[in-house]
């Protein structure tokens, strides 16, 4: 079953050229059910990427999506232009009195950045305490997974000496989960940042869950009792090109970068990467979209958040 999204959507035509279905609104008004309803708050600079990246992921499911792209309020963004913010985007503001089954917040590049220094830090935190009673489920990407992390539990990163990027092996700890399931004992994720939370401190708190990890990165998949927080440290819905793309700009910022580790073929950037990773990433939003969104919401959407 397809996304539903505005019809001219620049990803539709980027992902029908991929023979990845997606429903345009005039589509599917003449159909009577009731789709779940996804908001995604974009917070990359290169919002448009983002959007094909997720859009793609979430098509590869039976359900079928209505989906709203989520802006931050008075936030101006330097990479994507004001038209298509205008065009496809809602303020956060505008829709902090609706509900939504499911919600995805992506990274953002503010991996140095301490948290309370981030210009919209303090309606970040509005929209997660929004979230709670308005949402049944939410996926944190990245840096959202670790700056959710600091909010609801106060677990503070540390800055790697060097930044992780490539793509890692993970090994499932917690095989029960229906978040992992179908997984292989280990899987392939990229990862892009200079941040990590060490272990110890999430095995303080009850509520929180590793359900995969490795050595080198750290927590990589992690959710609390219920589910309604899904905490994700890598990338997986990563492009082919997406670590090429950030290793060429950082070498051209002349940035001591390394080479991201596991990724062009025999470690050499000239002959290209490979995409390793992109049934996990299927998978993966496929099993939060069943059982942590369309398994544990109301049909009747108001009911979310009611006791």
């Amino acid at each position: 079953m397809p996304v539903k999204v505005i019809d001219q959507l620049p990803a539709v035509e980027a992902l029908s050229a991929e023979n990845v279905f997606v429903m345009t609104e005039s589509r599917a008004a003449a159909q009577d059910i009731r789709p779940l309803r996804v908001a995604i708050l974009n917070l990359m600079p290169n919002k448009i990427a983002t959007e094909i990246q997720l859009l793609r992921l979430l098509a590869n499911s039976p359900l079928q999506l209505d989906i709203e792209l989520l802006r931050i309020d008075d936030h101006v963004s330097k990479h994507t232009s004001e038209s298509h913010l205008n065009c496809f985007y809602r303020y956060f503001s505008d829709v902090q009195q609706q509900k939504y089954d499911g919600l995805i917040i992506t990274g953002a590049p503010l991996g140095l950045v301490d948290y309370e220094d981030v210009t919209y830090w303090q309606q970040f935190g509005e929209i997660l305490r929004w979230a709670d009673t308005h949402v049944t489920s939410t996926l944190f990407l990245c840096w959202a997974a670790h700056a959710a992390l600091y909010h609801y539990y106060g677990l503070q990163r540390e800055i790697r000496g060097e930044k992780l990027s490539g793509v890692y092996w993970q090994q499932v700890s917690q095989p029960l989960s229906p978040l992992v399931r179908g997984f292989d004992d280990q899987f392939l994720v990229p990862h892009s940042r200079y941040a990590q939370v060490p272990k110890q401190k999430y095995q303080e708190h009850a509520d929180i869950h590793v359900l995969a990890e490795a050595d080198a990165t750290g927590a990589y998949l992690l959710q609390n009792s219920s589910g309604s927080r899904i905490f994700v440290t890598g990338h997986p819905e990563y492009d082919l090109n997406t670590l090429d793309d950030e290793y060429k700009r950082d070498v051209a910022a002349s940035i001591a970068a390394r080479i991201p580790e596991n990724y062009y073929r025999n470690n050499d950037p000239l002959q290209g990467p490979q995409k390793l990773w992109q049934s996990h990433a299927f998978l993966l939003f496929s099993n939060w979209l069943n059982y942590y969104v369309y398994q544990a919401t109301p049909f009747d959407i108001n009911q979310i958040g009611r006791k």
